[in-house]
């Protein structure tokens, strides 16, 4: 069943989520209500949860707590997890301080960089470490999740050496589109192409 499910209902999923978290005060919400909240269809709604199992009664809707607990299984943030940081300029900074991430489970847990005038440097209550100890202390620390916010230039090493030091997932802020194990998942988030993408939608608007 999972591996027929769109990637794009993933992260539907997490959208439904939030809804759920905005309907305080009630037991049951309905695929009309979520479809409201979340700007989808009510069917959209219902098949995305079709793809993983069967929630809902009928009369009544989905129970809240119920379902915004067999999500958090789906994803996988029913549990915490420790993050690796790569790049620790403005990008990597600003990532650094979200606190979003702590409160969906996700912990950055150690943060590296190779100019020698961040080396050393406490952001955030983490001291950025020379990349040359990145394997190492990944490794140590059984991290699985990684963030790289480098420059274009080395991307591709960096990348390599998250993979040998038994990082399973990496979210890349790289322009590059790195060659991987088949086995490795890579998210890629390029946000020039993403001005590209309001740019063009904007000059068609305008068209």
């Amino acid at each position: 069943m999972i591996n027929k499910v769109p990637q794009a209902a993933v992260p539907r999923l997490s959208l439904y989520y939030r809804a759920l978290l905005e309907s305080r005060g009630k037991d049951y919400v309905s695929s009309d209500e979520l479809s409201k909240l979340t700007n989808f269809t009510a069917a959209q709604v219902r098949r995305d949860l079709t793809y993983f199992g069967q929630f809902g009664t009928p009369g009544k809707g989905y129970e809240i707590e119920g379902l915004k607990k067999a999500i958090l299984g789906i994803l996988g943030t029913d549990k915490n997890w420790d993050v690796a940081l790569v790049g620790a300029g403005n990008l990597g900074t600003a990532l650094l301080s979200y606190k979003g991430f702590k409160q969906q489970g996700f912990k950055i847990l150690s943060a590296f960089d190779n100019d020698l005038r961040k080396i050393g440097k406490t952001l955030e209550g983490i001291t950025v470490q020379d990349i040359s100890e990145l394997e190492k202390t990944v490794s140590e620390q059984g991290i699985q999740i990684a963030i790289v916010a480098t420059s274009t230039e080395g991307a591709q090493e960096v990348i390599d050496t998250l993979i040998r030091a038994g990082v399973k997932a990496i979210l890349n802020f790289t322009p590059i589109r790195a060659q991987t194990p088949e086995e490795a998942i890579v998210l890629n988030i390029d946000l020039s192409i993403e001005l590209e993408r309001l740019a063009y939608f904007l000059t068609k608007a305008k068209a």
